[in-house]
């Protein structure tokens, strides 16, 4: 059945479907971030003072944690409806969940006001901000991803993958004009000035809401919604059963991206204002953050671009080598307690995950079908996520106060190497034709080829 005349009908210019996904991400991830921000900077004394510092520090980080375990579930919920009713509808969702969540974590009165219902809320809405975020990056790639020329999705697949870098500079940029605003005290930080983040949220979501209105479902969408089976009945079923090996390699791939970006966004930043740790002034942890995502952002664009001519495999693997070996000098770096050994710890990191981050905004979309795209998709980043974004940081202080922060370093170094034979076991992807694999064979040629 020849579908070329709704693709023509309706349009979406590229230009706009690349600004919709990073102008989406970079909200939703910044609201993702100042949730970290906050669990190293506030959190602890706010929701666990009774805890004291390093208890209260490591139950912060598990209220942390817990987004990432509820964001396979959001993956698999919102990549049911992303494959049945469409990429554009569940993506203005996801992003609404997310805003909301967050404008609530900045109302919520703390521990002294309300006693232990202040953390078990404040769980409550971190884990809807999970469910928010595991449906949002799939949908967001999918996005470009669908809509682009085969030989330069690496390209545009960078446009979600930037979301991160500009919104963690973004919210390092708040708290720390936040701070500076109210003085160096912590008083009023404490007191009130750590929800500003939160609750500015609201108007960007706004923005976000506006712009997504504005485009249109993707062509390789549309052409499946033409075909007889119009879509699977139940999407996670369906790629458990046709692509359970790209679920769980694609997880594997990508968790050495998820354990060095969380561990720079999150514990790094406790680490750099932590006495025990680096020992640093948080405006100076914070301001080496922004300056950190502008090396963060530029190694996300070239690698994703290079992927189009030299592989999304090769670009990755090339990241997780390297991850394997910096991984073992990070904390010796950091123990020297200088802003200098800060700056480098935190921005290699970061360009090493970056490195990574780019190329897999194609390459995860191009391992599934269409027809189940956007839950096979979301279901392997979103389980990295467990992987290497919720069990570093939560371990970390442990391990640190027990062997010493190299401990940490041979963490990180562990999901490298994870991460480079699992994208060693996948299939080069950057030469398919997502709408052609629909056509010629379906899930099971994707699972096989």
């Amino acid at each position: 059945m020849s579908t070329s005349a709704p693709h023509a009908r309706r349009q979406t210019p590229m230009w706009r479907v690349a600004t919709a996904s990073c102008v989406g991400t970079t909200i939703e991830f910044y609201d993702f971030f100042i949730y970290g921000t906050a669990a190293a900077l506030v959190f602890p004394k706010v929701f666990f003072p009774a805890l004291g510092a390093t208890a209260g520090t490591v139950a912060s980080f598990a209220t942390f944690a817990v987004a990432f375990v509820a964001r396979p579930l959001g993956a698999v919920l919102f990549g049911h409806y992303g494959d049945r009713i469409g990429r554009k509808r569940t993506l203005i969702s996801t992003l609404l969940l997310m805003g909301i969540s967050t404008m609530l974590i900045g109302l919520l009165p703390d521990a002294a006001t309300i006693g232990v219902a202040a953390p078990i809320l404040l769980v409550v809405l971190r884990f809807a901000q999970g469910l928010a975020v595991g449906g949002e990056w799939a949908g967001a790639a999918l996005l470009t991803a669908e809509y682009a020329p085969p030989n330069k999705r690496g390209l545009y697949g960078i446009f979600p993958q930037l979301g991160p870098a500009f919104a963690f500079a973004l919210s390092s940029a708040t708290f720390l004009v936040t701070g500076l605003v109210l003085g160096d005290g912590d008083e009023a930080f404490l007191s009130y000035g750590w929800r500003i983040p939160f609750l500015v949220s609201i108007v960007l979501v706004a923005v976000g809401f506006y712009i997504r209105t504005t485009i249109e479902e993707t062509p390789a969408f549309r052409a499946v919604q033409q075909t007889p089976a119009s879509g699977p009945r139940v999407p996670f079923l369906e790629v458990l059963r046709a692509q359970p090996r790209e679920v769980f390699l694609a997880a594997g791939s990508l968790t050495m991206l998820f354990a060095f970006f969380y561990m720079g966004t999150a514990y790094l930043t406790s680490y750099g204002t932590n006495p025990q740790g680096a020992g640093l002034s948080r405006p100076v942890v914070l301001g080496i953050g922004i300056g950190a995502s502008v090396f963060f952002a530029v190694a996300i664009a070239v690698s994703g671009i290079v992927s189009d001519r030299f592989g999304r495999r090769r670009v990755i693997m090339t990241s997780c080598t390297a991850g394997v070996a910096w991984a073992l000098v990070l904390f010796p770096l950091l123990d020297t307690g200088t802003a200098v050994a800060f700056a480098i710890g935190l921005t290699v990191t970061l360009i090493i995950f970056a490195v990574s981050y780019g190329p897999a905004g194609s390459f995860v979309p191009e391992l599934f079908v269409t027809r189940h795209r956007y839950t096979g998709a979301g279901l392997g980043y979103n389980l990295a996520g467990v992987l290497g974004g919720a069990v570093p940081p939560l371990l970390a202080p442990g391990l640190a106060a027990s062997f010493g922060s190299v401990a940490i370093g041979g963490l990180l170094a562990v999901t490298a190497v994870l991460s480079l034979a699992c994208t060693y076991a996948l299939r080069e992807t950057s030469r398919s034709d997502l709408g052609r694999e629909d056509e010629v064979g379906g899930a099971q040629a994707a699972a096989t080829a």
